[in-house]
């Protein structure tokens, strides 16, 4: 027998290669499992052709669930009630994946095209997986509910400022002299069915002073009184027009300081001096007059001048806590105990 030539050894390792990777790898021509109807056509388990309306798909769903659904089943020729809990179960994943437009088009292009089964598992399970509402509804509801919460946290703030403001003889005294500068405070004798309790006139007068407070004082910082702009889902929808005037802003903030080299004046002065000490709007506006006067004179927008001053307020701090006998105490403490220790005190 003639030995085999090294030709057909290598057509022999190919056929042997084909031969197992027919096994390893999917028919191309074969339904996928897992996807859709699995290996079964969609079109055929309702019974009708590729070409049919949306309409007669949902005809024909109903008329096979009435067939075949748990509830209404009743003994068909062959059928049992798993088997037929099965079938149902079947026509329902038909039905959905044909009467959508889009995941039937996937469907009619997973027939048309078996061999590129790992976009068809990509696209079915992105689909599968994808929210079913819409994640703008989803944020547009989250920044409502934050929105509502946080104005009604700056009223309830604010309402616990005027409180407290009100309980403050310094805020009270003024308050009462301008309430009777105005004529509410004039008490008057009443009669007859009219009359009211003492209860009732102190609960009015409170009410007034509050109003008065209200009214006269300026609140400052974290318990200010809210604006209905400054809540997130106004900074939100006004955020592109803020974004252009701060653009528009810091154009001219170059062109004048930076190109024209012109001199600061007491705003920008205040602005500087307040990007120095890292302090919001809102922190700043609750700093006395004086205090900021105080900035000015010491010219604290100029970078040199505010490091010495923040290196003095440093070193004063120190000075009050080395003098504090609490926080003598507090370093005593920390020296002889400290913070993961612990001491067995003899009686």
């Amino acid at each position: 027998m003639a030995a085999p030539t090294e030709d057909g050894r290598r057509v022999g390792q190919w056929i042997v290669i084909l031969f197992i990777l027919g096994f390893c790898i999917p028919s191309v021509t074969a339904l996928l499992e897992g996807l859709y109807c699995g290996t079964e056509i969609c079109y055929d388990v309702l019974g009708v052709s590729r070409e049919v309306a949306k309409s007669d798909i949902a005809r024909a769903y109903r008329q096979l669930a009435r067939k075949y659904h748990p509830d209404r089943f009743s003994s068909l020729e062959g059928e049992t009630r798993e088997s037929a809990h099965q079938k149902f179960l079947l026509i329902v994943t038909a039905y959905e994946t044909l009467k959508d437009d889009d995941s039937r088009r996937d469907y009619d292009y997973m027939l048309d095209h078996p061999e590129e089964y790992y976009s068809h598992y990509y696209t079915y399970y992105r689909r599968r997986l994808a929210p079913r509402v819409d994640v703008r509804l989803v944020i547009l509801v989250t920044v409502v509910a934050i929105s509502i919460f946080q104005y009604y946290s700056w009223w309830a703030n604010y309402t616990e400022a005027i409180n407290y403001l009100s309980t403050v003889p310094k805020y009270r005294i003024q308050a009462t002299e301008v309430a009777k500068q105005q004529g509410l405070l004039n008490k008057t004798k009443e009669k007859g069915k009219n009359r009211r309790s003492k209860d009732e006139i102190r609960e009015q007068e409170e009410e007034i002073i509050r109003d008065i407070i209200k009214n006269k004082i300026d609140i400052k910082g974290g318990y200010q009184k809210p604006q209905i702009l400054d809540i997130l889902l106004f900074k939100v929808v006004l955020f592109p027009y803020y974004l252009c005037v701060y653009v528009v802003w810091y154009c001219k903030w170059i062109y004048r300081f930076t190109i024209c080299r012109e001199a600061y004046g007491e705003e920008e002065k205040l602005y500087i001096i307040r990007k120095n000490m890292n302090m919001s709007q809102a922190q700043f506006d609750s700093l006395e007059e004086e205090q900021r006067g105080k900035f000015l004179e010491r010219q604290l927008w100029i970078r040199n001048n505010y490091e010495v001053y923040k290196q003095e307020q440093e070193d004063e701090m120190k000075a009050k806590m080395a003098l504090d006998p609490r926080w003598k105490r507090y370093r005593r403490w920390m020296k002889n105990e400290g913070p993961g220790r612990l001491a067995f005190i003899d009686d």
